[in-house]
């Protein structure tokens, strides 16, 4: 799983629960290439924290990166039985896009809580 390096090294103590909100495929991946995956956490809130993962395909032949896809995944800290919500330490952002990509979590959570909250008026 791409998300878990920066998981672990957030927190190494707990167990997750996680959603990706979708993902794209831009260009295909052909055997042969590599496949590069970058990740970062972007925020967290009281018990959750959205990962965002950006993959790359490398072609070793013709020398050629391109973009793949990008995803946002929210994972929810547990405990070891998997049923009570832990706090999760804080992501402090350093540099400016650590900034943006802290205050874009924001809205894509308030996003989804909203979306959320529609659909479940609709059921």
């Amino acid at each position: 799983m791409p998300a878990a390096p920066p998981l672990l090294a957030h927190e190494s103590d707990v167990r997750h629960r996680g959603r990706a909100d979708h993902l794209d495929f831009l260009v295909p991946v052909r055997v042969g290439d590599i496949v590069i995956l970058r990740s970062s956490v972007n925020r967290v809130f009281n018990t959750s924290m959205e990962v965002g993962v950006k993959i790359w395909v490398e072609n070793y032949h013709t020398e050629t990166n391109r973009h793949v896809s990008s995803a946002y995944l929210t994972f929810v800290a547990v405990d070891s039985t998997g049923g009570r919500h832990l706090r999760v330490a804080p992501v402090i952002p350093e540099t400016d896009e650590d900034k943006r990509r802290y205050e874009d979590a924001l809205r894509r959570r308030e996003n989804r809580q909203s979306e959320a909250a529609r659909r479940k008026k609709k059921s």
